[in-house]
Order: structure tokens, then C-alpha cells, then sequence
């Protein structure tokens, strides 16, 4: 019997769509210092505020526009792909999210109660590193583990944003849509405030110094979410061949009034329909599986603005999701942790 097993780790759901359950699900992501970084007591009065007020109503329709018969995407998307793993590895298989359900401390129970697991394979489903996603992940499964006392020792994978399997799933899952005529392909990442970037910086005199800071070699690059997306853009498009004249690079889901990384992705497909662009494809790598900011956000809302500012198509290429090359990479990475 194996004394190891793997548990993925994802972002999470609300677990419908009504209001009650979404602000439930805001409250406790956004009441996470690793998202919005303020102090208590100022994050408290913001959350309740400006957010829950107004913000879970708007949120639950846009679930609504996306909810799978099954459920939440991302759920039902998660689960799917810890079901395609599973029969490949002689070791369990979970799945967790950071928040909602099913947890974190859920999930790492349930495996701890297993006879004879001694070590978790912990994946965090983030190619690149921030905070708010990798760090607080990591923190909530070391806080479980000791809490309860668990004999379990947590092997995390780290953020895998170059990795060459990672890279060839990703053009691999993506090559159908890359052989339709389109105009320009956007890279839409996540935003992410850029104070999150700068209070990372070791050296606290590289990032977002310059405009070409990413491109210089720096030890800040390992915590910088900025330069890791634009390293995963870069092995994409050399991977794929794609000219540089015919992609670029934005930032999507901004939340409240901080400097956010830019351009943001709606003005970009703006500038892009106004310029004389009808066809565009759009890429968001900064998630590995479909979600509410790629299936109403971008697929929907974005596809929107596109138009209205005259473009004729905007095509979501679908995440990897459990597409059979990203299975193949986890398993391989699995096996290579044996």
C-alpha cells in the first residue's frame, strides 16, 4: 500500500448561486489578509461595507450565467480532472479548495484517516506565484496539518509558470483554436494590485522599476507574479510560433480602487476593435481549469465590449481543464515524486 498521496488544490465556489451563498463565499475570500493585504480592522470595514452590500447580488448573476447543471464550473471542472488522474497513479487523489467547499482541512482529514499515508503531494492548480493564491494555500494546509496534529509531511509543488510540460500542454490544448483565421491573440492573466508585486521584491529596487524589468535577470523573479506571466507568454508564443505583432499581454478582475497591473483586458480589446481588428482569440493562463472570470468574464462580458467597440468575434480558448496532455503532465509529475 502506497504511503503517499496527492491533493490538488484550487480556488474555489460559492455552492449556489443565490445571494446569501455568495456573499458568504466573498466574505471569506475577501477577509483573507493574503488578498486584500490591509490590517484587520480596515479590511473588516471595506469588506462589510463597500463589498457586501452591493457586490454578492451582481456576482450571483453572473454565477447564474455559467452554473452547470452539476454546479459551480470550477468545481465540476476540478473534479472532472481529479477523475481523469486518479485511474493513472496507484496513490489517492483529492481535490480541495482554498475556499467554499470542499476544503482544504476537509480533504487533508479525509487522506490523513487512510491507513498508512505518512506524505501528501500538495499542487496547488497556480502556474504563477502570489499570495493571494499559492501562499495562502500553503499557509491553510500547514495550519490544518498542525492544528490537528496530523502525521502527514506536505510536499508542495511549486509554481510551475515555465515548466516545458506545463508549456507544451498548454499550446497543445490550445492548437485548435491557433489554426482558425484570427486577427490577435490576448493573454488575459489575472490582475493582481502592484503593491502585492512590490512588497514581494527581495531587492526592493526591481519590481515595476521599469518597463522592461521582467526581462532582467533578478532574484525577485521567483515571487514576482508579474514576470512569471510574462515568461509563460513568452515560451507560449515561441512554442506556438506566433508573431509578436500578432499577440499581447493584459489584466483582467480588478476589485476596488488600488493600482492594479496593466493594461487592464477590456480597454485593450477596445484599442484592439478600434484599431481595425475583427477577430480575436483570448487565452487566460493563469487559470488551469474554467471559471467564473473566464466563462462570464471574459466569454461573455468581454465578448461584449469587443463588439460594441467594433469587433466582430472574440473566442475563449477553454483552460486546461482536463484536457488529456495537462492530465499526462500531472501524472508525470506525480510519478517523478514516488
Amino acid at each position: 500500500m502506497t504511503n503517499k498521496a496527492v491533493l490538488l488544490a484550487n480556488l474555489g465556489s460559492p455552492d449556489h448561486t443565490d445571494t446569501a451563498s455568495v456573499r458568504r463565499y466573498l466574505n471569506q475570500f475577501l477577509m483573507d489578509p493574503h488578498v486584500i493585504q490591509l490590517p484587520w480592522l480596515l479590511r473588516r470595514m471595506i469588506v462589510s461595507l463597500f463589498v457586501l452590500p452591493t457586490r454578492p447580488k451582481a456576482s450571483a448573476e453572473a454565477y447564474k450565467s455559467v452554473w452547470m447543471n452539476e454546479g459551480s464550473p470550477l468545481i465540476v471542472l476540478s473534479e472532472r480532472l481529479k477523475n481523469a488522474l486518479q485511474p493513472q497513479l496507484e496513490m489517492p487523489v483529492a481535490m480541495a479548495m482554498r475556499y467554499g467547499k470542499p476544503s482544504i482541512e476537509t480533504e487533508l482529514l479525509a487522506l490523513s484517516q487512510q491507513a498508512g499515508i505518512e506524505e501528501v503531494l500538495y499542487i496547488p492548480l497556480y502556474p504563477h506565484f502570489a499570495d493571494s493564491t499559492v501562499t495562502t494555500s500553503i499557509e491553510e494546509a500547514e495550519r490544518v496539518i498542525k492544528e490537528h496534529d496530523l502525521n502527514i509531511k506536505l510536499n508542495v509543488v511549486a509554481p510551475f509558470y515555465d515548466q516545458p510540460d506545463y508549456i507544451n500542454a498548454l499550446v497543445h490544448s490550445a492548437q485548435p483554436y491557433l489554426e482558425q483565421a484570427y486577427d490577435h491573440l490576448v493573454f488575459s492573466y489575472h490582475g493582481l494590485p502592484e503593491s502585492h508585486i512590490t512588497k514581494r521584491d527581495p531587492t526592493g529596487q526591481h519590481c515595476l522599476q521599469s518597463a522592461e524589468c521582467c526581462q532582467h535577470p533578478s532574484e525577485a523573479h521567483k515571487t514576482c507574479y508579474r514576470h512569471q506571466v510574462m515568461r509563460t507568454t513568452q515560451c507560449f508564443v515561441e512554442q506556438a510560433q506566433i508573431a509578436p505583432e500578432k499577440y499581447s499581454v493584459s489584466f483582467q478582475s480588478r476589485l476596488g480602487r488600488a493600482k492594479w497591473l496593466a493594461p487592464n483586458t477590456e480597454d485593450r480589446l477596445r484599442e484592439l476593435a478600434q484599431s481595425g481588428i475583427k477577430k480575436v482569440l483570448v487565452i487566460c493562463p493563469a487559470f488551469v481549469t474554467d471559471c467564473l472570470e473566464t466563462l462570464e468574464e471574459i466569454a461573455i462580458r468581454a465578448d461584449e465590449v469587443f463588439k460594441e467597440a467594433g469587433g466582430d468575434k472574440l473566442q475563449l480558448i477553454p483552460c486546461l481543464n482536463d484536457h488529456p496532455a495537462w492530465v499526462n503532465t500531472l501524472n508525470a509529475w506525480c510519478e517523478a515524486k514516488e
